[in-house]
C-alpha cells in the first residue's frame, strides 16, 4: 500500500448558524418571566445597555428615537415583516460611525443624567429587591427531618438511638424503607443486633404521620389501623390478602374466598379509602409556579378578537448615551473596540426582544383568528390545527411557530391557557366534518358518566356509542384516550 500527504482543494456550500441567530431563538423561546431574567442579566453583564425609566418611557422624549436607531442597522430586515437574518461578518463600523453623529446631538444633561441614578430609580430598587425578598419561598421540613425530632423524645439506649436516626435517613420521600432492616443492618457498619434493629424500627413506626417506617404496602395500611377501627377485622383480611383484587374491583372474588357480603366489604372500603399508601408525601409538595400569560385576547369596537402582548415585565431598553459619549470622545484602541462589542451586544438583544414581540403577536393572533368559535362558545368548539397552518398564514418556517408557543400561556375570555391547547388533530365525523380529538375525548367522557354504573361500557360498547354520535374510531383509539383520561376500565368501573 502506498502512503502520501497532498493537499486538495474542494468547493462546498456549509449553513452555519451565527451567533445573532441563536440569540434570536433563544430570546423567541422564552417565556416572559425567563426573559424578564434574561435581561438582568444583560444588564449586569452590559455596561452598554440601560434601561430606560418610567419618567423617560414617553412618546414625548427621545425613547422611540432610540428604540428606532437600535434597530436601524443598515443590513437587518423589517421586523415586522420577516425573520431577523443572521447576516454576513462584518465590523459594523458605518453603524458606530452613524451612532456618533447621534450623540453629537444628544444634550449634554441627557448624558449626565445618564451617569448618575436618581432618587426614584433608587427607590425603585429598593422596592424590587424587598419584593423579591418577600417572594422567597421557605424551605418545607422533610419527612426525616420532622422524624428524627420525633425520635429524640423516645427513651432507648445509645445504640438504638444511633441506629434509629442511620434508619430514618434510609426512608424514601413515601415514609417507606428502601431496603429490608437485614440489609440495613448490615450496610449501618456498626455492632447492632438484629433485636435492636427491629426496637428501633417499632419507635419509629409510633412516630406521626401514622404508616412510616413501614417495608411495603400491607404493613404501611396495617399500621394505620386503629383498634377500634370499623370493620377492623374485615379489613386487616383484604388488606393482607386481597389487596391486588380490591385494586381490580374484583368483590364477588373477595366474597367467595372469604364468605364476607358484598355490603360488608363495601363498608370496609368506604373506611380504607381514608388511609394514605404513602404517609410521607405532604412533606415533599411541588410548590405552585405563578403563570403570567404573554399573549392576551379582547374584544375590539367591531367585535373581533385582538391579540395584545404583556409588556409590564419587559421593561424598555436603549444603548448607554454615557458609553457612545465615550466613543465620541476618540478614546484608546482597546476600550473603543471594547465598547463597540458592548453596544453590538446590546443592539441584539434589543432587536431580538422586538422580533419576539412581533413573532409572538402574530403568531398569537392567527391562532386566535382560527379559534374564534373556541373562544365564543366554548372548548367543545375547538377545531383540529397544526403549526404549519399558522407557519403558512405568518410566513415563517414551522420551527419558529413552534418556539414562539413553547411554554407560553394566553388569556382569553374562557380563561387562562397554554397556546398549545389550541394545537391538535383531529379526524373526520360520518358527514365528512372535521372534528378536534379534544371534542372526541369530552364526548367519550359524557357517555362514560351517563352509563349505568351497575353494567359499564365496555371499550367496544364504547366504539358503538361513539359511532352513533357520528366518530368512528377504531377501539385500541377509545382505549387509548380512556387511559390518557385515567378512566378505569369497566371491571373496574362497575358498582356492585
Amino acid at each position: 500500500m502506498h502512503l502520501n500527504i497532498s493537499q486538495q482543494m474542494k468547493l462546498g456550500q456549509q449553513m452555519k448558524l451565527a451567533p445573532r441567530m441563536i440569540q434570536s431563538m433563544e430570546i423567541l423561546q422564552l417565556p416572559l418571566q425567563a426573559l424578564e431574567e434574561r435581561i438582568d442579566q444583560e444588564l449586569e453583564e452590559n455596561v452598554c445597555l440601560e434601561r430606560i425609566s418610567e419618567e423617560e418611557n414617553t412618546p414625548d422624549t427621545e425613547t422611540e428615537f432610540m428604540r428606532d436607531q437600535a434597530n436601524s442597522d443598515s443590513n437587518s430586515h423589517e421586523i415586522d415583516e420577516r425573520e431577523i437574518d443572521a447576516g454576513k461578518d462584518q465590523n459594523n463600523e458605518s453603524d458606530f460611525e452613524r451612532l456618533l453623529e447621534m450623540a453629537e446631538q444628544w444634550p449634554e444633561d441627557n448624558v449626565t443624567s445618564a451617569t448618575k441614578p436618581s432618587s426614584n430609580r433608587i427607590s425603585d430598587d429598593i422596592e424590587r429587591n424587598n419584593d423579591a425578598v418577600a417572594n422567597i419561598t421557605e424551605r418545607q421540613q422533610t419527612i426525616n427531618e420532622y422524624l428524627v425530632e420525633q425520635f429524640h423524645y423516645f427513651s432507648c439506649s445509645p445504640e438504638v438511638k444511633e441506629f434509629g436516626e442511620y434508619l430514618i435517613q434510609n426512608l424514601d420521600h413515601n415514609g417507606r424503607l428502601q431496603s429490608s432492616l437485614p440489609e440495613i443492618v448490615q450496610v449501618y457498619g456498626q455492632k447492632i443486633t438484629q433485636e435492636e434493629a427491629e426496637t428501633a424500627l417499632q419507635l419509629i413506626q409510633k412516630c406521626d404521620p401514622p404508616g412510616v417506617g413501614a417495608r411495603d404496602l400491607q404493613e404501611c395500611l396495617l399500621l394505620q389501623l386503629k383498634p377500634d377501627a370499623p370493620y377492623r377485622d374485615v379489613l386487616v383480611t383484604l388488606i393482607t390478602s386481597h389487596l391486588d383484587d380490591l385494586g381490580q374491583n374484583r368483590l364477588p372474588v373477595i366474597q367467595r374466598k372469604t364468605g364476607y357480603s358484598i355490603d360488608m366489604i363495601k363498608n370496609a372500603m368506604s373506611y380504607l379509602r381514608y388511609l394514605d399508601p404513602f404517609p410521607g408525601r405532604g412533606f415533599e409538595s411541588e410548590p405552585v409556579l405563578k403563570v403570567t400569560p404573554d399573549v392576551f385576547v379582547k374584544l375590539d369596537k367591531d367585535g373581533k378578537y385582538v391579540v395584545e402582548l404583556e409588556n409590564e415585565y419587559t421593561p424598555p431598553l436603549r444603548i448607554s448615551r454615557r458609553y457612545a459619549e465615550i466613543l465620541r470622545n476618540k478614546t484608546d484602541d482597546q476600550t473603543k473596540d471594547y465598547i463597540k462589542k458592548k453596544i453590538d451586544a446590546a443592539k441584539w438583544l434589543i432587536e431580538a426582544i422586538e422580533q419576539r414581540h412581533s413573532t409572538l403577536k402574530r403568531v398569537a393572533q392567527a391562532i386566535v383568528d382560527f379559534q374564534t368559535e373556541f373562544l365564543d362558545n366554548g372548548p367543545e368548539f375547538i377545531i383540529p390545527l397544526k403549526m404549519q397552518q399558522i407557519a403558512d398564514v405568518v410566513g415563517v418556517h414551522v420551527t419558529t411557530v413552534s418556539r414562539a408557543v413553547d411554554d407560553k400561556w394566553i388569556q382569553t375570555p374562557r380563561g387562562l391557557y397554554p397556546l398549545k391547547r389550541f394545537f391538535g388533530g383531529g379526524t373526520k365525523t360520518s358527514d365528512g366534518e372535521d372534528v378536534a380529538w379534544g371534542i372526541i375525548r369530552l364526548k367519550l367522557k359524557e357517555i362514560i358518566d351517563g352509563e349505568d354504573k351497575n353494567k359499564p361500557l365496555s371499550d367496544d360498547a364504547l366504539v358503538d356509542a361513539l359511532s352513533r354520535e357520528g366518530y368512528n374510531l377504531a377501539r385500541r383509539t377509545v382505549t387509548k384516550y380512556r387511559k390518557a383520561m385515567n378512566i378505569p376500565s369497566s371491571r373496574q368501573r362497575r358498582e356492585y
